[in-house]
């Protein structure tokens, strides 16, 4: 790890945004008029000068009761508004980051705040302290009147906030904001008494009967006991969570009857943790405050020796509310909101508490937002806005921090300028100008850095991404999913070596802090260690090996899916968006018990990025739209089941048999195809890609080959293809680095081959086939000496000098008489994308040239694919000669899809020593099937 230092700044309320600081003065006689404004450029592609629409720009008119003001030209509505109120609130002169009281002003307005709580006109009003004050009212004997001050720190957001002035160390020690309730009492002696013993406060003189009358007769009928459903969490990890009930009264204080459960006194020994998951939830967790003699002594020993605290300390109830607990602990949603004087109440299920559990993770916080706990997974990478589904990762993001008690993160993307020429060539020379002679149009490109600071801004982690993109939304959001992506590695690997945190680190470009990152999250490593302890290692979603486990089996079990239905030959590919109906069963095996967890009518992911559990996504790619397939799975950890799961009683009773499986069956609904694919689609028929088969072809019935490889043959289009056509082929064979690929290209050649050998005559005369699992870039000499070696559409997918080693490698070891490569003419690409962008997420907001694909790692322009394929075939003793399909070649810009055609020269091949780097996953000789 790289060690760090940075400034410590005091924690500090962040500021109220400018349009709700205008909404606060003027209200709804503030006007907002936004109009956009339309920009036009050039585009920058090289050899091109298409004009096309420009960027929506916007600017805002806010109109005051005293006047109006313009804002400046923004990309965004939301920014032109702020821009808008921004002005109009210096030109009103008001200085918002000026109004923070200090200290001493704060602990004036702490009393005043106080002394109104406890005012007659207060107790009738709708606010969560009022209804504590109602409720002390009915309790009983000396404790009458008396509410505890811990419902107050709590409950009223004025009160947390000044004490945040006076002591900024409150925002994590809910007792230190009692004990400056406790203090600010004390000046109220005349009309508040506090009860050191009871810790609560009560009002002195009596409220009026005017006052009382009313509230005495709302609350005549409400005498009966309210059932309401809790979760108690008890502090032995030996001992499970599990359900309870809780009968509260109407006209009683719920505090008490908590406090009875926990084997207190009384309500005033019960400490109220903040509101926990979602903002407007009302679930808290209410637990024992530490035993000591007076306030100040509890939060000295709740702040330095939590290990001292009498009980034993609460591993699970710490996790969820990111505070030390001691004892035992119930999860409850109920209290007195802004919204009635009732006592509001919800059901807190064992469901509940196991998604509040999965929460605090990233990839839980995915799956919970897409409302498919088993089902989905946090991509790997972020493609498009459009074909991404669920929460971004930016509000991932923020989420995560919220829940972790840290600062908002900061992103910083800042613009800046790269010339078209230089991107994506093989030489970095040249002149910066297009084909035309003409100046190149610099193109404005992002990167974002991240920031993740504690409460106290100290720098915890910064994420500085080498990549840089066209959108400025891109930018941000790849760059948050890779501090995601850090974060889950971080949550579920507790021993990390320095070593590994190195190399996870430098392969996202994160920089950690440590001293400042151990500090935020020491007592969640505390409860991950001892969660681990608990005896259920392999089924917690801390167990990072289960994801592991998965893609190892993998390509076992690709292979056994059971699919059934027609293969309406509509199937999908990498890049595509899929949609699927699914249903996940818990089964224990050999009791014939099935037990319902989770489904979806309609549930769309993208294939390719990681977006489901790698079993679900390789059965999906092996079928076409129409069919359904059932897939049998290990377990997943235990919480995320119970966070699906409706019954959880009924599955944590399945799940302690020890013999369960998941049974998942899908249909696939629709695919939509990639945007490459589309592009392409709307402009050529038939599609590039069957012309690029179709070039194949006649090359090999112009050279009458009988071997073919297909380098990078991906789901096996091309020698699918190739088997719908009579050739000479003899041998056929197939190189991938993708499993799931392999498995769809194997189950496709197996069919139609042992098809072709009922068929007299037979179409073609393939007598042998094999599919390798490898990288191009490496040599096998079982390929050596084939008559034609095929890379269609598949160097781009490659960095730059990876592309420049697989060609030396396939020319120099693999020696085919013929090689034919294909890749996408960046120049072309204009043409393309005018055709199809329609929406906005799709439309680039600088209007330049991109690529087609977003795994795409660069793209030529033919000045570049010559340069690369002339200087490979001189060197190796080879012709090239160039093509394409799509276009015509003879006008701009020529292609759409570059072809090269090498063609060995006489001579001997090289002699290369044997060598078998790839692992043969598919193999079939008619001999042997006949």
């Amino acid at each position: 790890m790289e060690a760090g230092k940075s400034s410590v700044i005091a924690s500090k309320k962040p500021p109220p945004t400018p349009k709700s600081i205008i909404h606060q003065k003027f209200g709804s006689t503030a006007v907002y008029t936004v109009e956009e404004i339309q920009d036009c450029t050039q585009n920058g592609c090289p050899g091109l000068c298409i004009s096309q629409k420009g960027p929506c720009l916007y600017r805002c008119t806010l109109t005051l009761p005293e006047f109006s003001i313009v804002s400046d030209i923004c990309k965004r509505k939301k920014d032109a508004e702020q821009s808008a109120a921004e002005k109009a609130i210096e030109k009103l002169g008001i200085h918002p980051n000026k109004d923070n009281p200090t200290p001493e002003e704060a602990w004036g307005q702490l009393v005043g705040r106080l002394s109104y709580l406890f005012s007659d006109e207060f107790l009738s009003s709708v606010h969560p302290v009022s209804g504590h004050l109602r409720a002390a009212l009915q309790r009983e004997g000396h404790l009458n009147g008396f509410v505890p001050v811990s419902a107050i720190a709590v409950c009223d957001a004025k009160i947390c906030s000044l004490c945040k002035y006076i002591k900024p160390e409150v925002e994590s020690n809910i007792l230190l904001v009692m004990e400056l309730i406790h203090r600010a009492a004390e000046k109220l002696g005349g009309s508040v008494l506090f009860s050191e013993d009871h810790l609560s406060l009560k009002k002195l003189n009596a409220y009026p009967p005017e006052t009382m009358e009313p509230l005495l007769k709302s609350e005549s009928g409400m005498g009966e006991s309210i059932p309401i459903e809790v979760i108690r969490i008890p502090s032995s990890v030996k001992k499970t969570v599990e359900p309870m009930i809780l009968n509260a009264s109407g006209n009683g204080y719920y505090l008490d009857v908590i406090a009875c459960e926990l084997g207190l006194r009384d309500a005033s020994k019960v400490l109220i943790s903040r509101t926990l998951g979602r903002a407007s939830s009302e679930i808290r967790l209410y637990y024992c405050i530490p035993n000591a003699k007076t306030l100040s002594q509890s939060s000295q020993c709740h702040t330095n020796q939590t290990g001292q605290l009498e009980g034993e300390f609460n591993v699970r109830a710490s996790y969820l509310c990111g505070q030390d607990i001691c004892g035992d602990a119930i999860l409850a949603s109920l209290g007195y909101t802004w919204r009635s004087i009732d006592l509001f109440h919800e059901v807190v299920s064992l469901r509940t508490y196991y998604r509040l559990l999965a929460s605090k993770i990233p990839r839980g916080i995915y799956k919970l937002s897409r409302e498919a706990i088993l089902a989905a997974e946090l991509p790997a990478v972020f493609t498009t806005r459009s074909n991404w589904k669920g929460s971004f990762p930016k509000e991932i993001l923020i989420v995560f921090c919220r829940q972790h008690r840290l600062s908002e993160p900061i992103f910083l993307c800042n613009p800046f300028e790269s010339q078209p020429a230089l991107q994506g060539s093989p030489d970095s020379g040249g002149d910066k100008t297009n084909g035309n002679d003409q100046p190149m149009v610099p193109i404005v490109e992002y990167k974002c850095v991240v920031k993740i600071l504690s409460k106290c801004q100290d720098l915890i982690i910064q994420c500085s991404p080498k990549e840089s993109y066209k959108k400025e939304a891109d930018a941000i959001e790849t760059a948050a999913l890779k501090v995601l992506s850090w974060l889950n590695i971080f949550f579920v690997i507790l021993d990390l070596s320095e070593e590994t945190v190195t190399f996870a680190s430098k392969e996202l470009d994160i920089l950690i802090y440590p001293q400042h990152f151990l500090k935020e999250f020491a007592s969640c490593l505390s409860v991950h260690y001892q969660f681990q302890s608990i005896g259920t290692q392999s089924h917690s979603f801390l167990a990072y090996d289960y994801m592991n486990q998965q893609n190892h089996k993998l390509v076992d079990k690709v292979s056994s899916v059971k699919i059934g239905g027609h293969d309406s030959g509509v199937t999908p590919s990498t890049g595509s968006l899929v949609c699927i109906s699914y249903t996940i069963s818990l089964v224990a095996e050999g009791e014939c018990t099935k037990e319902y967890i989770e489904s979806s009518e309609e549930f769309e992911f993208e294939i390719g990025c990681g977006a489901v559990l790698p079993l679900l996504e390789a059965a999906v790619t092996q079928m076409s739209v129409g069919q359904s397939a059932w897939i049998n799975m290990e377990l997943p950890p235990d919480e995320f089941i119970l966070a699906a799961a409706r019954d959880s009683e009924t599955i944590v009773t399945l799940l302690s048999t020890g013999t369960c499986f998941l049974e998942c069956a899908i249909t696939l609904l629709r695919v939509t195809v990639p945007l490459e694919d589309r592009m392409e689609q709307a402009l050529f028929k038939p599609p590039l890609s069957k012309q690029r088969v179709e070039y194949a072809l006649q090359h090999i019935r112009q050279s009458c080959a009988a071997s073919l490889v297909d380098l990078g043959c991906g789901s096996g289009s091309l020698l699918d293809s190739l088997l719908d056509y009579p050739s000479s082929l003899e041998t056929i064979a197939g190189v991938d680095l993708s499993h799931k690929g392999l498995a769809r290209a194997a189950k496709i050649l197996h069919t139609k081959l042992n098809a072709s050998m009922d068929t007299e005559p037979s179409i073609n005369k393939v007598e042998s086939a094999v599919l390798f699992y490898g990288s191009i870039t490496n040599f096998d000499s079982r390929l050596r000496g084939f008559d034609i070696a095929t890379c269609l559409e598949v160097i781009e997918h490659m960095e730059e000098d990876e592309a420049c080693i697989f060609g030396n490698v396939v020319l120099s070891t693999f020696c085919p008489r013929i090689l034919i490569v294909s890749t996408p003419n960046y120049e072309y690409n204009p043409i393309l994308q005018r055709s199809t962008l329609q929406s906005p997420e799709e439309r680039d907001e600088n209007q330049t040239c991109k690529f087609r694909n977003h795994d795409h790692k660069f793209e030529w322009t033919r000045e570049q694919f010559r340069h690369w394929a002339t200087d490979l075939a001189l060197r190796y003793n080879y012709s090239v000669e160039f093509s394409g399909v799509g276009g015509d070649g003879d006008k701009e810009p020529g292609f759409a899809s570059q072809i090269a055609v090498f063609r060995k020269k006489d001579g001997e091949f090289s002699i290369t020593d044997a060598a078998e780097n790839y692992e043969v996953v598919w193999e079939w000789n008619r001999s042997s099937n006949s």
